[in-house]
């Protein structure tokens, strides 16, 4: 699946598709794959009594942070699957405050959670891999912007490594 061009999503993701690496022979499905023991390592290297933390009032918990990319893993993975079924109607957006307000992970073990991003990681890449290069090129819209569905592969991709920079520089946590 190759890297989206420019037009294929609305410079918001840029920060996200960035941080995929470029290079010959680089494909955005294994830097999914191989996301997964990093992420793994990285939330096994945090207490557990500090996944209640927040770095300063109103901020997400570390908690909240990783139930925050499981919800927007769920979500790329649905507009790229709509999109690569040929749906026409613009898929809704979503607001991560609000879904982070109402996500009550504040209560579950952070390698629960941490298991959960993995099982929903497994089952994107099981999609993602199903579909021919014409579906991952298709074009479609969610949150009133153009997307494609590499794009929206990509955007997982970056997703990831984004949140868990911010999570070492703010939090203080992570390998």
């Amino acid at each position: 699946m190759e890297r989206p061009a420019p037009n294929e999503y609305v410079p918001y993701y840029e920060k996200y598709i960035a941080l995929v690496p470029l290079g010959p022979g680089t494909d955005v499905l294994q830097v999914l794959e191989d996301q997964i023991p990093q992420v793994r390592a990285f939330f096994a290297a945090i207490p557990e009594a500090r996944g209640g933390e927040r770095y300063a009032l109103g901020k997400w918990s570390v908690r909240e942070v990783l139930g925050h990319l499981i919800d927007v893993e769920r979500i790329m993975a649905f507009r790229a699957l709509c999109i690569a079924r040929g749906e026409t109607k613009s898929l809704t957006g979503f607001e991560p405050d609000d879904y982070a307000a109402q996500s009550d992970v504040d209560r579950c073990l952070l390698a629960d959670l941490v298991e959960e991003l993995v099982l929903v990681r497994r089952a994107n890449l099981a999609m993602l891999r199903r579909l021919s290069e014409e579906a991952s090129r298709r074009m479609g819209t969610a949150s009133d912007n153009p997307v494609s569905v590499r794009a929206l592969a990509h955007i997982m991709a970056g997703h990831v490594p984004y949140h868990l920079q911010l999570l070492k520089e703010r939090y203080g946590v992570g390998a």
